[in-house]
């Protein structure tokens, strides 16, 4: 049996960075000392989700990769021999920027990034002002821990990413976080898009016979406009085993440390059960990269 203890943090983030960093680095040093090889954070962790507004002075929080936090991020996961998938606000060239997951092996070194794809455009959700597309498509990230299928947030809603990571042999599909209710929904709406995000990602799961971990930001952050009431981040970060069973599901309004352990070689026994790798028609795919089929 490969198992390995997988530990998250779900945490609240706010106006400091220096604040939000001293947290994420004690949360790390606890989920480390209580056994965790893999250590997954939330989305763009070191602030306040600054997409609520569009505001070019936000760019001031992009930084190269190498750079500022991922020396942070790696002296850390060295320091207690941990793997940690970090994201972070990249500044690639001047006017050029990335929503980029970084996997930072044990040793402190830079095991590879991944851009983000998948750029959404809704109220308080304006992330096609900051990022470009991602242009380093859909490759797993080889660590010692495993091979890990690393998105981000709106990627979690894409069938296409999650089979295009499983067909490169990734061992777990890995997504930071960062979404919430819009205020003026209804509970009864919200609750649906909570069951909703929680559901195609457990999808992912079973269709790819392969453990799922989905890492959310928590608790409230206000618009800087005002032009809306702000963004209640729903937590309920969670993880699924090859089969969609949820292994912990976390609180949609405290923040948690948590470790999980995840037997990777069942998933081989799984994809036994159910072939559906072994039964893709890709003879008849050809028109799943057209828009739309008139």
């Amino acid at each position: 049996m490969k198992e390995i203890k997988v530990g998250f943090l779900q945490q609240h983030n706010t106006s400091s960075l220096q604040n939000n960093m001293v947290r994420l680095a004690e949360g790390i040093a606890n989920l480390a000392e209580r056994g965790a090889q893999l250590i997954v954070l939330q989305e763009l962790h070191n602030s306040l989700y600054f997409c609520q507004v569009e505001s070019v002075d936000n760019f001031n929080l992009a930084e190269p990769i190498p750079g500022p936090s991922t020396n942070f991020y790696g002296e850390l996961a060295r320091q207690y021999g941990v793997v940690i998938v970090t994201s972070l606000f990249e500044k690639r060239a001047p006017g050029l920027y990335h929503n980029t997951a970084v996997v930072i092996e044990k040793d402190g070194t830079i095991a590879g990034k991944y851009r983000k794809m998948h750029i959404p455009d809704d109220p308080a959700y304006y992330e096609k002002f900051y990022f470009t597309p991602g242009d380093l498509g859909f490759h797993p990230i080889d660590t010692s821990v495993g091979r890990l299928g690393v998105l981000v947030c709106w990627d979690q809603w894409y069938p296409e990413a999650a089979r295009l990571m499983a067909l490169q042999g990734a061992e777990i599909l890995i997504y930071p976080t960062a979404i919430g209710y819009e205020s003026s929904d209804t509970p009864e709406e919200q609750e649906r898009q909570r069951e909703a995000w929680t559901t195609v990602m457990r999808g992912h799961a079973v269709a790819n016979g392969l453990p799922v971990i989905a890492v959310n930001r928590v608790g409230y952050e206000p618009d800087p406009s005002g032009q809306t009431g702000g963004i209640q981040f729903w937590g309920s970060s969670f993880v699924a085993g090859p089969q969609g069973e949820l292994h912990y599901r976390a609180s949609n309004d405290e923040e948690e440390s948590v470790i999980v352990n995840i037997d990777l070689d069942h998933s081989e026994q799984v994809r036994r059960w159910w072939p559906f790798l072994r039964d893709r028609r890709i003879d008849k795919y050809d028109d799943i990269t057209k828009r739309f089929i008139d």
